[in-house]
């Protein structure tokens, strides 16, 4: 018998052996949403494909939008914050021009022309030093990002209780840091790999490239780190790590296609909005594709929750 991992109160709970064993141990009632299908040993990459279908009718749950939404709005509220308190570290702590530059341009990769806010102008004029009630206004609202996202990991993994209030906080607090380092950690690496090339050959095209490239080589493994951290650190329950690598991997690939995505479908999304809703087409956008984002992450740990994957063969 294998143990999965050991909840607050020290009751373990068990992991099955193969795809199709009923799962030993405490099983919630089949009716729960969030557990609808079994837990699975696979062995083999067709395994693993099967084992997509049961997180995608996951998505498919009530309550799992409930989540997406909740975690959705306070990325809304946090999000400019966010942007400002970066900017302001780069700018006023770092002093490193470059470090802003690699900002500005992320946004504008997130935010093509012709999304309505100037994201330029008011990231650069908006605060002219540092502000404390920007950071009070930050931690509020990631803290409320780090609330539901603990709630949902509590009821994948089958946490028969959630932390308290005050631990949540603590512990969405040390998660705000620890993603922000590495996010700050991801600009800083980029703008200083493109310097030595801006201060040889001045601000040109190639610089832009070099900062797009940068930007990806950087922080695509920073995303996949920042998910891990998530799915392991916010659950109340002692995860295994080697249950989360593979999908904090995915999902973080992931992330970076629905960016794109983003991207290409900007202009026929901005224009239903405008027809539609005209006062909220800002807003809307970073609620709907935050939701998305959030959906994506729950997915991974529903399938982290379930799937336990062993050395992969090529065949049956």
């Amino acid at each position: 018998m294998q143990y999965l991992f050991r909840s607050p109160r020290g009751a373990a709970l068990e992991e099955e052996g193969a795809e199709t064993s009923a799962p030993q141990g405490h099983v919630p009632a089949p009716s729960d949403p969030f557990h609808a299908a079994p837990r699975v040993h696979v062995h083999t990459w067709r395994g693993v494909w099967n084992s997509i279908a049961a997180s995608v009718r996951f998505l498919l749950q009530t309550e799992v939008h409930v989540y997406a939404f909740a975690v959705a709005a306070n990325i809304l509220i946090s999000f400019f914050p966010f942007l400002v308190a970066m900017i302001l570290l780069c700018k006023d702590v770092l002093h490193s021009q470059a470090a802003v530059n690699v900002i500005l341009r992320t946004v504008n990769e997130y935010f093509p022309p012709g999304f309505g806010v100037d994201f330029h102008y008011w990231l650069l004029h908006s605060y002219q030093q540092f502000s404390w009630f920007s950071v009070v206004l930050l931690l509020f609202a990631a803290n409320g990002i780090f609330l539901p996202l603990e709630v949902a990991f509590n009821r994948v993994w089958r946490v028969p209780k959630n932390r308290s209030l005050i631990k949540n906080q603590a512990v969405s607090l040390g998660l705000i840091f620890a993603c922000g380092v590495l996010v700050l950690a991801s600009i800083i690496l980029t703008a200083t790999s493109i310097q030595p090339f801006v201060l040889k050959h001045g601000e040109t095209r190639t610089d832009a490239l070099l900062q797009d490239y940068g930007l990806k080589l950087f922080a695509v493994p920073a995303t996949m780190l920042m998910i891990f951290l998530v799915y392991w650190l916010l659950p109340n329950a002692k995860i295994r790590v080697k249950r989360l690598i593979p999908a904090s991997i995915v999902v973080g690939l992931l992330l970076e296609v629905s960016k794109y995505i983003n991207i290409l479908t900007w202009p026929w999304l901005r224009d239903r909005l405008r027809l539609e809703v005209p006062p909220f087409v800002q807003s809307i956008s970073i609620i709907l594709w935050s939701f998305v984002a959030t959906l994506i992450v729950l997915a991974g740990a529903e399938w982290s929750a379930r799937v336990t994957v062993s050395q992969l063969e090529s065949k049956e």
